[in-house]
């Protein structure tokens, strides 16, 4: 009967430790958001240097997108980590990555003719809208 018992609360145990569907598409939202939060960073390094380079051919109107890149990568680098392993603070992480890929997009975009500067809006875009899909998932988590 011991043994019939400790058989069951295995089992239930075991239930509550399975992901369930529900929990499969948070989990895939959460990684979604990770990888184009890790993404838009690498994007907005490579546009902040870009910029950099600019600035010292004399091009001063580059120092403001210089500046969004290089706190935006900040902000995406520290909320790709902490949404991949989906920390208590993923929400806080995400709401500020979507406002710095908001204000760093609509930045580059000013210099849309630059090919640089446009890839880098569209993935700060991508980032935007995966973190704020993120946010609706993780309110129910």
């Amino acid at each position: 009967m011991t043994r019939l018992l400790s058989l069951s609360a295995a089992v239930a145990a075991l239930g509550l430790l399975l992901p369930t569907a529900a929990a499969a598409g948070h989990d895939k939202s959460f990684l979604e958001c990770s990888k184009a939060c890790d993404d838009c960073a690498r994007s907005c390094e490579a546009c902040s240097t870009h910029c950099a380079k600019l600035v010292a051919d004399g091009k001063k109107d580059h120092l403001t997108t210089l500046r969004t890149c290089q706190d935006c990568a900040t902000a995406c680098s520290a909320a790709s980590a902490v949404v991949a392993r989906q920390g208590p603070f993923s929400s806080l992480m995400c709401t500020a990555c979507a406002d710095a890929c908001k204000l760093c997009g609509d930045a580059c975009e000013k210099h849309k003719d630059d090919a640089m500067m446009k890839e880098c809006a569209d993935e700060c875009r991508k980032c935007e809208k995966a973190c704020r899909e993120m946010l609706k998932h993780a309110d129910h988590k």
